[in-house]
This record gives structure tokens, C-alpha cells and sequence, in this order.
């Protein structure tokens, strides 16, 4: 199959400055890509995820976009979410709202909204509802004890946050905590973990948060929109967190990733800021 040029953009996810996110590689010409060669270049890419535009085929929807990891594809993410949208409407996308965009994706249409926050637009999407929630099964519980090399009295709880990428999350007793943690990913196996600990209050942010996914190419993510999407819902609704927060994550990876909650009545909106990197063709 000959090779074409596509339009092709990198960006930096939930962070203002650049390097300090989690990146997103975007090819905005997409149509006409098979499965093969979509998978393909997110494993070249070696980023958490690659994304693809394309025309979309529900009426009520601006774009539909597939999500691929080095391991597969996703139905959702959240990052890949807010860096596509950026992308589109970079792109010359018009939406038929111009406050509201609709993505088409694995699990349907999620809407993203678009506010200004200090003369800057921020985009943030509407959290999908949980597909699963409560505790996990026994076994499950036990190994995330061995994947996290934490013991029972360490952890505060552990719940299903499932809203497409199958979610579950440990809460700890502290951000320190967190931070702190020195996974075993072989034990891990096919988990997709998330971490969660407050900070003291009056912080200047609220959670710190990390999330692992060895079993796709990416033992630990930067920074992950679906992960604080399903942590947000758990929170929230048990009282664990306030209406409006912001949470951390990518330390450990050195990086600075600031995820913006937002609770609306019965909506929660996740969002982040979209720094471009890199603008240009890629061969496809």
C-alpha cells in the first residue's frame, strides 16, 4: 500500500508548560488507516497513546477518534480526549456547538466543553459513567497488595473506577504515601492500577495520583484523564472529595500533570490545559 502524507501534531497534555505533561501523538488525516497500520505507529510512537482522527459516523458527533496504546486499543482515555480535541479544533475543525464539542469514540459520544481560565481556553470533557464500581473481588485485593509491596493496614480502600479502560484504584493515607510506592509489575500482571492519597489540607492541590498499566507497553502513565475521570466519581459520591479540586500526577516521572474537577449538579468535568509541541506531515 503506497504511503500518505497526513497532517500530524504532538502535544503536552494537562500541563501549561511544555515537557511537563503527558505527550500526545495525533494524526489529524486518519481516514483510510487500517487497524494494522493505526497499531502500528502507536507502537512506533512509544507514547501512552496515539490518536486518530476521522469522520464521524454518528450524526450528533464533530469527530470520532480511535485511541491505541503500544498494546492496543482503547475505548476511552482521558488525555488522548482533551490533546484530540485541541488538535481538531486546531485543525480547522468547526463544531456544530461552538461551547461544546462531541467526540465519537469506543464508548460512544462524550462532550467536551470549552472555558476560559486566565484569558487562556481550557477544555474538559464530561466524565462517562462507571461501567463497574465498588470493591474488588478478594484475589484482586490481594494483588494489588503485592503489586503496590504495600500491606492491608496501608491501604484505605480499593474500588472499581471503570468508565471503558477497565479502572480500579487504591486510596492510601497520603500523597507522601504515593509518592513513596515502588511497584512490582511482573506482580501487577494484567491490572490497570490506579493510586490515590490526599494531601494536607490547604495544599495547592488535593490528590496526588498514579496510574500503571505494565500489561499495555505503559508501566507507568504521566498523567491520565480517565484514571482522575473514575477517581472523581468514586470521590465525590462518597464524600471523599469537594465539589472543585485539583489533583497532581507525574512526579514520579518528573513531570508536573494538574487535572481540574469540576462538579456541575450531577455532571463531573474533567480538564486540563493543551500545550503544542509539534506541528507537521507524517507518511502513513
Amino acid at each position: 500500500m503506497s504511503l500518505q502524507s497526513r497532517r500530524f501534531a504532538q502535544v503536552d497534555v494537562f500541563t501549561a508548560m511544555a515537557l511537563r505533561g503527558n505527550p500526545l501523538a495525533v494524526v489529524i488525516d486518519a481516514e483510510g488507516l487500517s487497524d494494522a497500520a493505526m497499531a502500528a505507529f502507536a507502537r512506533w510512537t512509544n507514547l501512552s497513546e496515539t490518536t486518530f482522527i476521522l469522520p464521524p459516523s454518528d450524526a450528533a458527533a464533530d469527530y470520532r477518534v480511535r485511541i491505541f496504546t503500544p498494546g492496543g486499543e482503547l475505548p476511552f482515555a482521558g488525555h488522548p480526549t482533551l490533546g484530540t480535541a485541541h488538535c481538531w479544533l486546531a485543525s480547522g475543525g468547526l463544531p456544530k456547538n461552538k461551547s461544546m464539542l462531541v467526540q465519537e469514540c469506543g464508548i460512544g459520544l462524550v462532550r467536551i466543553k470549552r472555558t476560559a481560565d486566565r484569558n487562556k481556553e481550557r477544555l474538559a470533557f464530561a466524565a462517562p459513567p462507571l461501567r463497574r464500581s465498588g470493591p474488588v473481588a478478594p484475589e484482586l485485593y490481594a494483588q494489588v497488595l503485592r503489586s503496590l509491596r504495600l500491606q492491608a493496614e496501608d491501604v484505605l480502600d480499593v474500588q472499581w473506577v471503570d468508565n471503558g479502560p477497565e479502572w480500579m484504584a487504591a486510596r492510601l493515607k497520603s500523597a507522601e504515601a504515593v509518592l513513596a510506592l515502588r511497584p512490582d509489575f511482573q506482580a501487577m500482571a494484567g491490572l490497570k492500577l490506579g493510586v490515590v492519597g490526599a494531601y494536607p489540607a490547604g495544599s495547592p492541590q488535593q490528590f496526588e495520583v498514579r496510574a500503571f498499566v505494565p500489561g499495555l507497553g505503559v508501566p507507568e502513565d504521566a498523567v491520565t484523564g480517565s484514571l482522575n475521570a473514575g477517581l472523581a466519581l468514586w470521590l465525590q459520591g462518597a464524600g471523599l472529595a469537594p465539589d472543585r479540586y485539583v489533583a497532581a500526577q507525574g512526579a514520579a516521572l518528573a513531570r508536573a500533570g494538574r487535572i481540574h474537577v469540576q462538579r456541575e449538579g450531577e455532571e463531573v468535568w474533567i480538564g486540563g490545559d493543551v500545550t503544542p509541541l509539534i506541528e507537521g506531515q507524517v507518511r502513513l
